[in-house]
């Protein structure tokens, strides 16, 4: 009876979602790397002073590559000045190092040689990916205005009068994505002028589940199974222009339980990516690692499938089912196994 009476509810949330998709305006899919995958290098960034090296293992990895910088404000307590720091935690100490400082000014040089180097077909090179751990005024300011610092770089859009009136992207070296929350949509959006630039992009809102769903075997099993047309609903925006899932959105309850890959895991993530790409979306999945705990890097163990031979099909059908952004730690590992352009940009080659 549960399963007859949530059938029914999708069919009828389906059949709702119709007119929006008639009159939605699609994404130019084809501006970020031709549409094909890419690395996702996931928490890229130090943890506690340790694992430094991130942002230069992601750079030395291949491109286009996406680089995920974690985000926090910490204001001086003894001055009151404020700055934006990659963090892993809201709470701040003083510590962490600025988002200027390491992405920034390492990913300088870079830059430097894409636009020497001046093949604009290719750009954006490097896309940087946002996860704000909190959301205050202060820390979404200090983004803006940095980012209008480095604007020479960036790939922006003109703010049209009409959301759902797409304007296209100017290629530039770097693309800045954040995620869905309404009050960045506000910050860098609704405040930005009609003919304005937009310096970011965020992610679509997911479906959310039916509120009779309680438990958390009841709340896995929804997001697995439920059809894409239920968990995108909502057509592409000037902003929103990307749409972000967990891994569970495949496999009921994620990497931890994970068994073989089978056909009904390679159907399923088909159908997510064809949902995204028909509406006009890029699509990202989080995130895919596979190691001995042993030689776990400070990657923590929430994704971790347990093994490489486990997270193999899964990266292999992430790149076959053309997923945009593929996140895992394992950057190395994964940029073997895609299209590599430009290795002349890679900090360990000195060629200019």
């Amino acid at each position: 009876m549960l399963r007859n009476n949530f059938a029914t509810r999708c069919i009828a949330l389906t059949v709702l979602s119709l007119p929006v998709m008639a009159h939605a305006q699609k994404n130019n899919l084809d501006f970020l790397n031709r549409n094909k995958p890419m690395l996702d290098a996931h928490n890229c960034y130090p943890y506690e002073g340790k694992w430094q090296d991130r942002v230069n293992r992601a750079l030395n990895s291949g491109y286009p590559v996406s680089i995920e910088q974690d985000l926090a404000w910490y204001s001086d307590p003894a001055t009151g000045q404020g700055r934006v720091v990659v963090s892993h935690t809201p709470k701040t100490t003083g510590q962490e190092p600025t988002l200027r400082a390491y992405f920034f000014e390492q990913v300088k040089p870079v830059v430097e040689k894409i636009i020497h180097e001046n093949k604009k077909e290719q750009w954006p090179l490097i896309v940087l990916h946002f996860d704000f751990k909190d959301n205050q005024p202060a820390l979404h300011e200090g983004i803006w205005n940095l980012l209008g610092e480095y604007e020479s770089w960036i790939s922006t859009a003109k703010k049209t009068s009409d959301p759902h009136t797409l304007s296209p992207i100017e290629r530039k070296p770097i693309l800045v994505i954040t995620e869905d929350n309404d009050a960045q949509e506000k910050a860098f959006f609704d405040r930005v002028p009609v003919g304005g630039k937009l310096r970011l992009f965020g992610s679509a809102h997911s479906g959310k589940h039916p509120e009779s769903l309680t438990t958390r075997a009841e709340l896995a099993h929804w997001e697995a199974t439920a059809p894409p047309e239920i968990l995108l609903t909502e057509a592409p925006t000037n902003y929103r222009r990307w749409w972000n899932n967990s891994w569970a959105a495949v496999e009921e309850g994620g990497q931890h339980n994970a068994g073989q890959w089978t056909e009904q895991d390679e159907k399923r993530l088909h159908s997510l990516v064809e949902r995204a790409h028909s509406m006009g979306y890029w699509i990202r999945f989080y995130t895919l690692d596979g190691f001995n705990p042993q030689k776990n890097e400070g990657w923590g163990t929430s994704y971790n499938f347990g093994s490489r031979e486990a997270a193999l099909p899964r990266w292999q059908a992430a790149i076959r089912n053309s997923v945009n952004f593929i996140a895992t730690d394992q950057y190395e590992d994964f940029a073997t196994m895609l299209p590599q352009v430009s290795k002349s940009l890679r900090p360990g080659n000195t060629s200019h």
